[in-house]
């Protein structure tokens, strides 16, 4: 009999129902044991959803740490939660897939790589899902291959389609804002395509809120620039947006010293056009995880397929605490007006009043 990693999932919302969805339907080599959120509404969709299955659905997560011959976790729920489950998961023996980021707070993230240093035999992976992408993984090795040259300047976007309601308010409360919470992908492809060994500069960033007003209260808004500088003279410019017209637009563009590549320049859901009195046009995903879901699933396979088979997880986990870091940075440059400089060290450098 084949074994397959048992592994149970914590938060049941919009992002963790699909992944607990991915483990249950389309990774083959898992089983899904176990679900928890505090939340009834989650619980009862998982009731609906998962139990039938042979799922236990819990209101406490731990009461779903201990589920017996539990091996890993997908901590999927609320930001806020994402460092202290992670911890809690490692402190119990369990290999964790955490969404991203880690934390809103770069002292809290690192608490998180210290807590998995400790136990090197568990992998625990923060889920940058364009890691997982064939497309970025495409550009990546043609990036390794030197086919652009050196890559010098990245332009990346994550341009979310807008919603009428107050959705992206209510999630402002805990999300860090538009830099830590949207753009970190882009920021985490930046250190990717550059290097993991590469080293801020300087930070500056701008924004508005256009259409989504209540945003100003959490100290966010609906359409930020960000702008990192990197020692070594590499460049990565940040476009984060809440109020698409046409549907979600994720695009990154790479220069070289001799070439440059583009990713999802031209966002289509599918190969179709669609040729009216009034013009020709394509339809575009909706939604982030339109965009990506085969992304996901990919990435709950190899999660897997690392946990069974003892291989080496596509990246570090360090990573993530260094986009935490940079994502800080912008969303306080982006509130300060202010730039923010770096050391070669990638020490912060404190202006005169700062240090008085």
């Amino acid at each position: 009999m084949v074994r397959k990693l048992q592994i149970a999932v914590s938060g049941l919302g919009r992002m963790g129902a699909r992944h607990a969805l991915h483990f249950l339907e389309r990774t083959p080599r898992a089983e899904l044991v176990g679900a928890f959120d505090p939340n009834p509404a989650a619980r009862a969709w998982g009731k609906q959803h998962l139990e039938p299955y042979g799922v236990t659905i819990y209101d406490s997560y731990e009461a779903m740490l201990a589920h017996p011959g539990l091996e890993a976790v997908v901590v999927a729920g609320s930001t806020t939660e994402h460092a202290p489950q992670t911890i809690r998961a490692i402190e119990a023996d369990k290999h964790v897939l955490c969404e991203k980021p880690l934390s809103t707070s770069v002292e809290i993230s690192r608490s998180v790589l210290d807590a998995a240093n400790k136990k090197p035999h568990l992998k625990v992976l923060c889920g940058f899902s364009r890691r997982f992408d064939a497309s970025y993984r495409a550009a990546f090795d043609q990036i390794d291959s030197g086919a652009l040259g050196r890559p010098t300047i990245i332009r990346s976007q994550t341009c979310d389609k807008h919603r009428d309601d107050d959705y992206f308010i209510n999630y402002s409360k805990h999300s860090g804002g538009i830099f830590v919470d949207a753009n970190v992908h882009d920021i985490d492809l930046t250190l990717w395509f550059f290097g993991q060994d590469s080293i801020v500069k300087s930070v500056s960033a701008v924004g508005v809120v256009a259409r989504t007003k209540g945003l100003e209260q959490y100290g966010d808004v609906d359409n930020g620039v960000g702008v990192v500088e990197f020692w070594g003279g590499k460049i990565a410019y940040y476009f984060g947006s809440r109020m698409m017209a046409a549907g979600q637009h994720d695009e990154t563009e790479v220069i070289g010293t001799h070439g440059k590549l583009s990713i999802n320049g031209t966002p289509a859901q599918n190969l179709v056009e669609i040729h009216e009195p009034a013009g020709v046009r394509r339809e575009i995903g909706q939604t982030y995880y339109d965009r990506f879901e085969q992304a996901f699933v990919k990435e709950s396979n190899e999660f897997t397929e690392a946990v069974l088979d003892d291989k080496k997880l596509p990246f570090q986990l360090s990573g993530a605490v260094q986009a935490v870091k940079i994502g800080c940075a912008l969303q306080e440059a982006l509130r300060s007006g202010k730039k923010i400089e770096f050391d070669q060290m990638g020490d912060r450098i404190m202006d005169e009043k700062a240090r008085l």
